[in-house]
């Protein structure tokens, strides 16, 4: 069996049990293979078809005829798979050049990464209950925020735009291709907009709008799992006020000498105050991806190996 095989089975178990397609979990371990509507069933423990185990103390993990492709999808994407409303999660992503852009000057990212860091987008998107975006994204790139390449449903679409300056003609609020909410200063939560869209209003101050009241919001939607995709000011935002649980860099190998900055954070004044990580790392066709768990203590000085996700 290829790798490829290999990867598009241990997504569509990923899939199931994101989406509750197993059977119902016991006291011992069990080993599970996918039926052909792509759900787990129970198998035997030597049966080649089995893709993943359950182990009472240690959850989902995969088994060992699967390969290392199946459990470095468990390790990156379980964990988002975890959310409920008791421990939500919070994911942020940028994909950015080696020397750290993610667009050039005119805002053109078609496309920084690769496709396979493209595909990635698309199942975290599959996985998350929401997946946010700056005004600034909607405006320069007008992208669909789909699940269409993974297999998986749509995310809802969160749209952070403070004084709703955006036009009622992009696509997610045309397209009906999944619901989009508009989140803005309350101020504005009144005024005529994007008329497509549901509107929220959340307070704010200098700093900017209330990223915390946004994600309370979003909870009180059933929206526990965030997937917050971009641009650079939003992902940082999150950042900054200690909001994400993971944070996910893929970095391609291109140069762009000058553009629009990833991560842009206040100034440290010493090195030991920066936020030093722990990433795992993942291998995306030419890209990098770091996943870096920000809620657990990590030895920073370990040496992370590199896993490939085909």
């Amino acid at each position: 069996m290829g790798s490829g095989y290999l990867a598009e089975r241990s997504w569509a178990a990923v899939l199931a049990i994101a989406q509750g397609r197993y059977p119902e979990t016991r006291d011992a371990m069990a080993r599970y293979g996918l039926d052909s509507e792509g759900s787990l069933v129970a198998v035997a423990a030597d049966s080649p078809d089995a893709v993943l185990q359950w182990q009472p103390l240690r959850g989902w993990t995969a088994c060992e005829r699967a390969g290392p492709v199946a459990a470095a999808m468990l390790d990156l994407y379980l964990p988002v798979c975890a959310a409920t409303e008791q421990s939500p999660v919070v994911v942020g992503h940028l994909g950015q050049s080696l020397d750290g852009f993610i667009a050039l000057k005119s805002g053109d990212s078609d496309y920084v990464t690769g496709p396979a860091n493209i595909l990635h987008l698309h199942r975290m998107r599959a996985l998350c209950d929401a997946v946010v975006v700056g005004a600034e994204t909607v405006s320069a790139d007008d992208p669909e925020l789909t699940a269409r390449h993974a297999g998986g449903r749509n995310p809802t679409r969160i749209v952070i735009d403070p004084t709703r300056r955006l036009a009622p003609s992009h696509g997610v609020f045309t397209d009906n291709a999944a619901s989009t909410v508009v989140v803005c200063d309350e101020a504005y939560a009144d005024r005529d907009g994007a008329a497509a869209a549901n509107v929220v209003g959340v307070p704010s101050d200098e700093s900017g709008l209330d990223l915390g009241a946004l994600l309370d919001a979003l909870r009180a939607r059933s929206l526990y799992s965030v997937f917050v995709e971009g641009g650079g000011k939003t992902v940082s935002a999150f950042l900054e006020r200690g909001l994400l649980d993971r944070l996910q860099i893929a970095i391609a190998p291109i140069v762009i000498g000058r553009g629009r900055p990833g991560l842009t954070l206040a100034p440290r004044e010493r090195i030991d105050d920066c936020l030093r990580l722990a990433p795992q790392y993942y291998a995306m066709g030419g890209d990098v991806l770091c996943d870096c768990d920000l809620r657990s203590v990590h030895d920073a000085d370990g040496v992370s190996s590199v896993r490939y996700i085909d």
